[in-house]
């Protein structure tokens, strides 16, 4: 039963991994860059949202739909105002730009809010569970944030397939220069793809800071996470983005119960199999069908 109680954990926590990966995939699907900032915003948006609410007494919920159209306006100006002049430049130039963006979040989050770490309290949400038996437990936040990955990552594919940006932003990521023919503006697409993603990095980071606490220095760690489960899951597939979460979960939950300190140990070797024998990802040939 302790090994069903770690599998069911590491599924929970797969959930959060997938949500916080969800905006990585979809960047690089879209644009091909892999955006090593998106673990500093998801940092910052779960800042904002503790800020809220010591200073002003905001619920995290209330907190949360603010946070998000800030977020999906600043990847909108990011994209507009950085990326799409970072493009031009190769396909090194947007990593670097990315990497300077980190490291100015970074510090601007440790002069405005210090190096301590905080938590946004949740009430009894935090520790609330539901008992199937004496030695397994499903925590009420962890089921929550596995249906939020599940509902986000499906809103996301009916976006993508059922309505016009999401037609636009395919077409855009297939072949920008038929789709400029067609009319498409692609920078606008690009923006608009940034903008969602930048949105889902700082709901899955608002997630992340309910569910253990966090520093400034917090989002280097959470981007490893979510590139590993973007990498095994499949690169720009957004369910096997949520596979790859659940199979990076697992492997940590069943290497924290052999000892505690394999946890991180334990999913990075299961992505270095998954390199070695499929690095395309799991669902790579799925999503070129």
């Amino acid at each position: 039963m302790i090994w069903i109680n770690a599998l069911v954990q590491g599924l929970l926590l797969g959930g959060f991994y997938a949500l916080l990966a969800c905006g990585l995939s979809l960047i690089f699907g879209v644009m091909r860059i892999i955006n090593l900032a998106h673990g500093e915003i998801a940092i910052l948006g779960a800042f904002v949202v503790a800020l809220l609410a010591d200073a002003a007494g905001v619920p995290p919920v209330i907190g949360l739909i603010i946070v998000i159209p800030l977020a999906a306006l600043a990847g909108y100006l990011l994209q507009r105002g950085v990326l799409t002049r970072s493009l031009r430049g190769g396909e090194l130039a947007p990593l670097l730009a990315t990497f300077g963006l980190a490291i100015v979040l970074q510090n601007l989050m440790l002069q405005l809010f210090s190096a301590n770490s905080r938590q946004i309290d949740i009430g009894a949400l935090g520790s609330a569970g539901i008992a199937l038996t004496a030695q397994i437990s499903l925590p009420l936040l962890g089921l929550l944030t596995f249906a939020v990955a599940v509902l986000v990552l499906g809103g996301l594919q009916l976006l993508l397939s059922r309505t016009g940006i999401g037609r636009a932003i395919r077409a855009t990521a297939s072949d920008p220069d038929t789709a400029e023919l067609m009319g498409l503006n692609s920078r606008r697409v690009y923006a608009y793809a940034t903008a969602i993603a930048l949105a889902t990095a700082a709901l899955a980071g608002v997630f992340l800071g309910m569910r253990s606490s966090f520093d400034p220095f917090t989002g280097q760690a959470q981007l490893i996470f979510a590139f590993e489960a973007v990498i095994i899951g499949g690169l720009g597939s957004l369910w096997g983005t949520l596979l790859g979460g659940i199979v990076l979960g697992v492997a940590q939950a069943i290497g924290a119960q052999i000892d505690p300190s394999y946890l991180v140990l334990a999913g990075n070797v299961v992505f270095l199999i998954v390199l070695a024998f499929r690095p395309s990802g799991i669902l790579a040939v799925r999503v070129r069908a």
